[in-house]
């Protein structure tokens, strides 16, 4: 071995030497690290399961005050006991139960020994107040909250949730297993216990656990944190020489605590493997490095080749990808005057079903030949390209709308062509939108945008959407729209138009529908079509639907004071108020603000937007609570959705509005009949039904025939405001 040779191995033996003793050090601060983000992961997620169960009894006060506020509205007092467990059933109760003065229940069997004795019962009863306990010895938690009848408690409605409900609540499951968690006092008492019988360490035992000064003084202060309700967490030697990790957090519920006890090592237990490991892998790596150097040089023309291509090649089509296609196509449009390219965006709409209905592999191949006729179609110095998912950009060299609009004709003609030697004919719909590159120097990335815009705007289908400086202005009036929302609001420029629903029974006006209008001091009438799917996108419209229905109120309020006779009024709801569960209440206040009696406001939803399983549940609680609160429900635009029949089947609806789309080829045998069994079903389940968008004396005759209840629109009354609607109204009586 030469003297180089010996040198190098040397030079070796020390980088091999620094870089152990490097790893040893690095060790032991690793060591350190992993203790202290193990406090901290287990102190955080003690917190949120801290917050999570607080939110969810506080949750079940809630739903139980809400209750408590129906059943003096309970007209039928042998119901009751039908009424609470059915409600049990929803809230997640495992009992139900109401509790007089004198200690008498409904229902009558109710396992609770000394009830009336219970703390919280007497506190709901003494005290007006809702109180929680937990009924030592007899394992559950009560839940208490006074039922007032003429300013008075009467009686008190109590819930009942098991131990065996609540164990499932507070166990962890974010330790892998590992973690312990249970329910005490401010005294260290347990409130509820665990439920796994195999803990690596009793929880009752942990306060005994202290071998050490550390271990008692860190015990003493959790105790006096627990009595201050102050959070915290520290490690400790337990009895069973294993390090642990106690977390503590006040709940917001009486002065309970929440204690989570979870192994020391939870995230460090196998670094030591992996550390071993390291070592081995760092002297292969050394042992390696020489001929890796070799090989990276060897193979370094070849593999920057090989990413070159990988960068810029969709590996579905086999050619450009985005990126390519942006360097192209800003190489093209910097060697060319200004507004010879347009970019084309084209979007193969609902795609997805091509996948689900076929398979991925039909899906790839329908890309593929998307792509293949497109490029078939180019003139020199034109590119396409896949950009991601289904959507794909063209650079034209065109810049006239007519001759784009007659290639892509073309295009999509051909992309369909494969139809005519299927058995069944299928079409792929593909939306178009453009825009032409007339600005210089302006970044493709850009242009696509707009032609994003351009397809995100469009108004109706159907023929290539070009960006224009429009689009922009488009945006900007939304914009607008949006900041003078408020000050609408406050000066109120909405206002309610009302359009009559007649009986067909005896021609007398059954009701109304309450629309809004924008009447702006500058701008005029604004249409609902500009502004309602505005404010549809943000909440705005929540604060909407609320405005208009306290404005149908204080006309209710009017008709009463005035003797002119109150008639049932509906008022729409968007789907957006279903993000808040608990957004009835508002309009249960106002409607108790006015005086107005129960029967006389109806909600309509649009039944189409509960499309799946959960929304479904949503609006059947919804509807419950809001008869709860005397207020009707009728399912607008009834028969377009999917879940139509379903939801009449699983839902208290009171009314349906049968969509005007039904009456649009009145003549037509098929719909007849399908109008004709929707308003038998109706009879049969006992909803109303009121058909909409009326607009004929065909289309009235048809609906006197089949027993129509009532029907609503223009061959009556277009929508009138409230003094035209109250002039009407005269004038038909």
């Amino acid at each position: 071995m030469g003297a180089r040779q010996g040198l190098q191995i040397g030079f070796f033996t020390v980088v091999l030497s620094g870089i152990i003793a490097a790893m040893i050090w690095n060790t032991s601060e690793l060591n350190i690290t992993l203790q202290d983000r193990t406090g901290q992961y287990v102190k955080d997620v003690s917190y949120q399961l801290a917050s999570d169960i607080t939110a969810r009894i506080h949750w079940n006060e809630l739903s139980l005050e809400q209750l408590a506020d129906s059943v003096p509205r309970l007209q039928d007092k042998n119901g009751e006991e039908e009424f609470l467990n059915r409600k049990a059933d929803i809230l997640n109760f495992d009992t139900l139960f109401l509790i007089d003065c004198d200690g008498s229940t409904v229902p009558e069997n109710v396992d609770v020994e000394s009830l009336g004795e219970l703390s919280g019962v007497r506190t709901s009863f003494e005290e007006g107040k809702t109180a929680l306990i937990y009924a030592e010895g007899q394992n559950f938690l009560l839940f208490s909250t006074p039922v007032y009848r003429d300013g008075k408690v009467e009686e008190v409605l109590a819930g009942i949730r098991k131990e065996e409900t609540m164990q499932a609540l507070i166990q962890p499951k974010s330790f892998e297993g590992n973690g312990l968690s249970c329910i005490v006092d401010s005294e260290g008492k347990v409130i509820i216990s665990p439920t796994d019988v195999k803990p690596f360490l009793q929880l009752e035992d942990i306060f005994a656990s202290g071998s050490d000064t550390d271990t008692t003084n860190a015990i003493t202060k959790m105790q006096e944190d627990m009595k201050n309700k102050i959070s915290g967490v520290f490690t400790f030697t337990a009895v069973d020489s294993r390090q642990l990790i106690m977390s503590y957090h006040a709940l917001e519920v009486n002065d309970w605590i929440l204690l989570t006890l979870v192994p020391a090592d939870l995230i460090s237990g196998g670094a030591s493997v992996y550390v071993f490991q390291s070592f081995v892998i760092v002297a292969a790596t050394i042992v390696l490095f020489v001929l890796f150097i070799l090989m990276t040089i060897r193979f370094y023309r070849k593999s920057r080749r090989e990413l070159e291509k990988s960068a810029f090649t969709d590996p579905l089509t086999g050619g450009m990808n985005n990126a390519a296609f942006q360097r192209e196509c800003q190489r093209l449009t910097e060697g060319a005057p200004l507004s010879s390219y347009t970019v084309v965006l084209l979007n193969v709409k609902g795609f997805k079903l091509i996948n689900e209905n076929f398979g991925i592999a039909a899906g790839n191949d329908t890309l593929r030949h998307i792509y293949n006729v497109l490029k078939m179609h180019l003139k020199e110095d034109e590119v396409v390209a896949r950009g991601e998912a289904d959507y794909f950009f063209l650079a034209l060299r065109e810049n006239n709308q007519l001759n784009i609009q007659l290639r892509l004709d073309k295009m999509i003609q051909d992309i369909n062509s494969f139809t005519k030697y299927a058995d069944i004919h299928y079409y792929l719909t593909i939306q178009q939108a453009a825009c032409v590159v007339d600005e210089p120097g302006l970044n493709i990335r850009i242009v696509q945008d707009r032609a994003r815009t351009a397809l995100r705007m469009r108004k109706e289908e159907g023929g290539c959407a070009f960006y224009s400086s429009d689009l922009t202005e488009r945006m900007k009036k939304e914009q607008e729209l949006n900041v003078l929302f408020e000050s609408a609001i406050r000066n109120h420029e909405f206002q309610v138009y009302l359009q009559p629903k007649v009986s067909l029974r005896d021609g007398a006006i059954g009701g109304a529908e309450a629309l809004v209008r924008w009447n702006h001091p500058e701008l005029g009438m604004i249409s609902p079509a500009d502004f309602i799917p505005v404010f549809e996108k943000n909440e705005n419209i929540c604060v909407l639907d609320l405005y208009i229905f306290e404005e149908v109120c204080r006309l209710l309020k009017r008709w009463r004071d005035t003797g002119c006779g109150m008639l049932p009024v509906s008022v729409n709801l968007s789907r957006a108020h279903f993000k808040n569960f608990n957004f009835l209440r508002a309009y249960a206040d106002v409607k108790e603000k006015y005086g107005i009696p129960d029967g006389w406001l109806e909600l309509e939803v649009t039944e189409s937007v509960f499309f799946d399983e959960q929304q479904r549940e949503v609006l059947r609680s919804s509807v419950d609570q809001m008869h709860a609160y005397g207020l009707l429900c009728s399912l607008d635009d009834f028969g377009v959705g999917y879940s139509s029949l379903g939801l009449l089947k699983e839902t208290d609806v009171d009314t349906i509005k049968l969509d005007r789309q039904f009456f649009v080829d009145i003549e037509n045998p098929k719909a007849q009949n399908v109008i004709e069994s929707f308003i038998q079903l109706a009879e049969k389940l006992k909803i109303h039904i009121v058909a909409e968008g009326i607009e004929t004396e065909k289309q009235l005759d048809f609906l006197r025939r089949v027993r129509c209840e009532m029907v609503q629109g223009y061959v009556f009354s277009k929508p009138l405001a409230p003094e035209e609607f109250d002039e009407w109204r005269r004038k038909r009586a």
